[in-house]
């Protein structure tokens, strides 16, 4: 059976009846009688019965598929009664499968310019698109389409890209070029709502997402587009904007193209050999070279760049500069001029902003894990991820080059990866606290601050038995809330400055990576008890709230109050639409499919229940 009516007038009915804010979704928060009778028809357009549609939940799935019917011109709307009475995780899965990952999907060409050129973060009215000086099919074909784009600007950058050069760009903030096939850009998954740039490790967990729901064609354009950025820029960027040209974010290409040849090897050995050369000539130039590599054989982030990082929000800097700007004895506005225009030579402030870049090639910005500091810690999270490199690197020249890729031996990553192990354990294992801790080669100290990223480990799968067993007992304790996993410790958030503003990517919120990263852990070491509590915790809150308000799927979540009520630092990207979210956030709609994935038979039956995580596991 199915419900056939007039779009327009059945929207307006049920909008005037259910949506007492007025905001265009159907919440808990609505006081609305959380009724509506429609008209049910047969198979045959015949009249079949009346039905009510009763509950939040219901009420905003039916206002969904008129949105959706309606975004294809029809006047009538024939939608049928399981999409309205559909399970909510069956929901989520396929809203993400069907629909979400297309309306992410972006390309820098000809069709797809005009969104990106005229968003907020292009600056002034003039669309710039800058393109490597190495490309010149790319300076060609973007200067030909200056016809039908009369505002823009095509620069064509220079062969040496400098720190001194980026900051002169910074008031002409624009996009940068990625890969074409012809007359078409190569496509790309953006993280969603204001984001119209490929980011760097958003993609790599925007990928997972995409091989399980078999769109082999978005991932493997992804990781062409990663080595346009290796090849053209020296790094996969940040993210592909003007002023992220010095920075690039944490690794997971070899993941990336690891999975993907073992889901497609349709592929074939001749991309394999294209995309494994240019991943290591990341690997060797990029993190294997000062000053990201340190003289203890470890890594750490260390953006390079000029000034203040131009992309942050107004005032963000603001309670740190009025500290130097007393000091100087001048505003925050005559430091910041003085600073930029070169005329106050300022070490303090250069060491501040280094870290802060750091912090943001980190991916995790910010966190006061990482404040102040960043650029002096070998962390966890990126030794693990280049233990992921060499042990990645070693299986994929054995098993499809014999051990011998243009002069690489298997053999020699393989025992740069033990090395690399030797060194963690070394520096950063903590026996008593059972987890690796950030090292800072300053200092010669343990951080000792409990994070999520010092559970990466488990992921790049660098622990043996024993030290598995004590860490997941450890995240068990420091980590788990109701939601999920927390970004750090609540132990962490009592030592934090008094008074200092909430960290987005700290206690008490939680991020699809970290999950997705500690789940594939559990599930590689065999810790399936952990795995199952925590998928389940995770996907619970996810769902709860979309079943709670109109679908929505945002960009964090507080793990401890298990909701997607935050707004610390920028806000909470996806919460704003209207009638529908036709895009989700990116690495959470990845999360919901690879935990849905996970998650056994049983559990999935209580999660549709919206069956509270204490009652389940207590």
């Amino acid at each position: 059976m199915h419900f056939k009516g007039n779009i327009k007038e059945t929207l307006s009915h049920l909008l005037e009846q259910e949506d007492t804010d007025g905001d265009k979704k159907i919440t808990v928060e609505d006081q609305g009688p959380k009724q509506f009778d429609i008209a049910l028809y047969g198979d045959d357009n015949a009249f079949a019965k009346a039905y009510t549609i009763k509950g939040t939940y219901h009420l905003s799935n039916f206002l969904q598929e008129l949105a959706l019917e309606r975004a294809l011109s029809k006047i009538e709307a024939v939608i049928p009664l399981w999409k309205i009475e559909e399970q909510p995780t069956s929901r989520i899965n396929r809203m993400i499968r069907d629909y979400f990952w297309d309306d992410l999907t972006r390309t820098i060409d000809k069709k797809g310019l005009a969104n990106i050129l005229t968003d907020t973060k292009a600056g002034d009215s003039v669309q710039r698109m800058y393109v490597p000086g190495t490309d010149q099919e790319g300076i060609a074909y973007y200067n030909n389409l200056k016809t039908g784009f009369p505002n823009l600007e095509v620069v064509v950058l220079p062969l040496e890209i400098t720190p001194e050069y980026v900051k002169s760009i910074n008031e002409k903030p624009g996009i940068l070029a990625l890969g074409l096939e012809g007359k078409n850009g190569i496509p790309f998954v953006v993280p969603g709502g204001r984001f119209n740039e490929m980011y760097g490790w958003d993609s790599y967990f925007e990928g997972v997402g995409l091989l399980l729901d078999n769109r082999v064609d978005l991932a493997k354009a992804m990781i062409d587009n990663f080595c346009y950025q290796i090849t053209h820029y020296g790094k996969i960027l940040n993210a592909n904007r003007s002023y992220y040209l010095t920075r690039t974010q944490p690794p997971y290409l070899s993941s990336f193209i690891r999975e993907i040849f073992e889901k497609d090897p349709t592929l074939g050995k001749e991309w394999l050999a294209s995309v494994l050369a240019i991943a290591i000539q990341e690997y060797e130039t990029v993190w294997m070279r000062a000053p990201r590599y340190t003289d203890n054989g470890l890594n750490r982030y260390y953006a390079q760049g000029v000034g203040v990082p131009p992309e942050t929000e107004e005032g963000h800097f603001d309670e740190y500069l009025a500290v130097v700007a007393k000091k100087e004895g001048c505003s925050i506005e005559e430091l910041v001029s003085n600073y930029q225009n070169g005329s106050l030579d300022l070490p303090e402030l250069d060491r501040y902003f280094t870290h802060d870049r750091s912090l943001r090639e980190s991916g995790h910005d910010t966190s006061w894990r990482l404040d102040d500091v960043c650029a002096d810690l070998n962390t966890v999270d990126l030794n693990s991820l280049l233990y992921k490199y060499e042990i990645d690197f070693e299986y994929l020249i054995a098993t499809y080059f014999a051990g011998n890729f243009k002069g690489k031996k298997s053999r020699y990553y393989k025992e740069s990866a033990l090395a690399r192990k030797e060194r963690m354990d070394t520096f950063m294992w903590d026996e008593d606290k059972s987890q690796y801790f950030d090292y800072n080669c300053v200092t010669k100290q343990k951080t000792e601050f409990e994070s999520a990223s010092n559970y990466f480990p488990l992921w790049a799968g660098l622990l043996d038995n024993d030290k598995a067993m004590k860490t997941v007992r450890r995240l068990m304790i420091d980590l788990k809330e109701k939601g999920g996993l927390a970004g750090t410790s609540r132990a962490m958030n009592t030592i934090i400055p008094e008074g200092a503003v909430q960290r987005q990517w700290d206690y008490p919120n939680g991020w699809a990576p970290h999950q997705m990263m500690i789940w594939r852990g559990l599930k590689a070491y065999g810790f399936d008890k952990e795995l199952q509590e925590l998928v389940y915790r995770w996907l619970w809150m996810i769902t709860r709230n979309a079943v709670d308000y109109n679908g929505v799927i945002p960009e964090k979540y507080d793990v401890v109050s298990a909701t997607h009520k935050v707004f610390a630092e920028y806000g909470n990207v996806g919460t704003e639409f209207d009638y529908i979210t036709t895009s989700g956030f990116g690495w959470m709609n990845a999360s919901c499919q690879l935990g849905l994935s996970l998650l056994n038979p049983k559990l999935r039956a209580a999660l549709d229940n919206l069956e509270d995580p204490e009652k389940v596991f207590n």
